[in-house]
């Protein structure tokens, strides 16, 4: 499969050339890189050793808060939350001053990758495990038989009309797996490799969930099967003559005690005590409708403030065990890339010297029985460094690498 060359596209000020080979980026949620340090260890990754031998392998940063939903689109426009708009799952609406999720489309601000190349004439495949993405990413993407975008979650729905295809599920005979399993992110690489030979898109995007590392440490059984069945997908969408770029959102990390109960500060309990109910806000930006593996504890937190000094709030969460970082929201937006119309007055980044601190609104707010195993989350400073794998030589690799350059990356590169 090899492209005919087109002019460059500017897109969200960042030039992409037209990528030489159809360009395949794999966001792997949630996985810090010690999952494929300790897989490969054990050789559980003979065809990630391959890429790694003809391309190369880096580390690269993600952004704050290193959430899933903010690093998706920054992946997919190339920017950081200040210029798309997206910097976590959960805010304080600013028109109407009220609390709700951030997963409708409307609040992208910027194009995507995706929609830019489509126009440009580019065909477009997308693939996320959790369907409140694939409504993001989507945006602006005409289902004109030039591209595809549907979820595991919801691939026995998926329509031609909206999706650009009718029910994967039906014409594979694949059963819709669990949200809440390995199979979910399977699924999604199983869908590239059928896809991909027969549509024979430009531009794909597979994105994962990170069930299985929030349940399964790197070294665990858990975690050891699921890398080892990725390889086996990497073997397969690497003999396809593609370009291939590997990266993550976010890392993870241990949120618990020796004694495995979770190492969590429940903030908007300690301000109210401080500065009295109703003048402080917390707002945890993890929060969305899947949170029975984290129970919505990370490692960010947005506070806004109805009465309290600001600079006071900031000196006392400085003063709590565990911080690594608080700011004031213009100092947080110039640090982390933020948009300020959509971030508190007060940013708190959690960790600590074990990287285990996060951060709870009210302790009466948090279910926690879906905890079947000991915290781990993610959100902070601690969760920032992800992989970066990609089975070519690129001819331009930016100094400072972050997840987020995987497709200016995948489309510079030499072969």
């Amino acid at each position: 499969m090899t492209m005919t060359t087109r002019a460059p596209l500017i897109i969200n000020d960042r030039s992409y050339a037209w990528p030489k080979k159809p360009l395949v980026v794999i966001c792997l949620d949630g996985s810090e890189p010690a999952y494929t340090d300790e897989a490969r260890k054990r050789g559980l990754m003979p065809n990630l050793e391959k890429l790694i031998a003809k391309g190369g392998e880096y580390r690269a940063q993600s952004v704050v808060p290193s959430f899933t939903n903010p690093n998706n689109l920054s992946i997919a426009t190339g920017r950081p939350p200040e210029v798309h708009g997206i910097c976590g799952n959960y805010l304080i609406d600013p028109d109407t001053g009220s609390e709700t999720m951030m997963n409708d489309p409307k609040w992208l601000r910027a194009p995507t990758i995706f929609a830019s190349f489509q126009k440009a004439g580019a065909r477009i495949l997308m693939v996320t495990a959790k369907d409140k993405l694939r409504l993001l990413l989507s945006k602006g993407l005409v289902y004109d038989g030039s591209a595809i975008a549907f979820s595991s979650e919801k691939a026995d729905k998926a329509t031609r009309a909206d999706n650009g295809i009718d029910n994967p599920c039906a014409q594979w005979s694949m059963p819709l797996p669990d949200v809440y399993s390995a199979d979910l992110s399977e699924f999604v690489f199983s869908a590239g490799v059928k896809l991909i030979p027969e549509f024979k898109p430009d531009i794909t995007y597979l994105s994962t969930t990170d069930f299985i590392q929030h349940k399964y440490g790197p070294t665990e059984k858990g975690a050891l099967d699921f890398y080892a069945m990725f390889d086996a997908y990497i073997g397969k969408l690497d003999s396809l003559g593609v370009t291939l770029i590997i990266t993550a959102d976010h890392g993870m990390n241990d949120k618990h005690l020796s004694n495995g109960e979770p190492d969590v500060v429940y903030l908007q309990d300690e301000l109210d005590r401080t500065f009295g109910e109703g003048k402080t806000k917390v707002i945890l930006p993890i929060t969305d409708p899947y949170v029975v593996h984290h129970g919505a504890l990370g490692s960010y937190a947005a506070i806004y403030t109805y009465g309290a000094d600001p600079k006071a709030v900031v000196a006392h969460i400085r003063a709590l065990e565990g911080m690594d970082a608080v700011l004031e929201k213009a100092e947080a937006c110039a640090r982390f890339g933020l948009p300020p119309d959509r971030t508190g007055d007060v940013v708190a980044v959690s960790g600590g010297q074990n990287k285990t601190k996060v951060i709870g609104t009210s302790r009466s707010k948090h279910d926690l029985s879906g905890l079947d195993v000991p915290l781990r989350s993610h959100g902070g400073l601690s969760e920032q460094t992800v992989p970066f794998f990609i089975n070519t030589k690129s001819a331009s690799l930016p100094e400072g690498l972050r997840n987020f350059d995987a497709y200016f990356v995948g489309c510079t590169c030499a072969e």
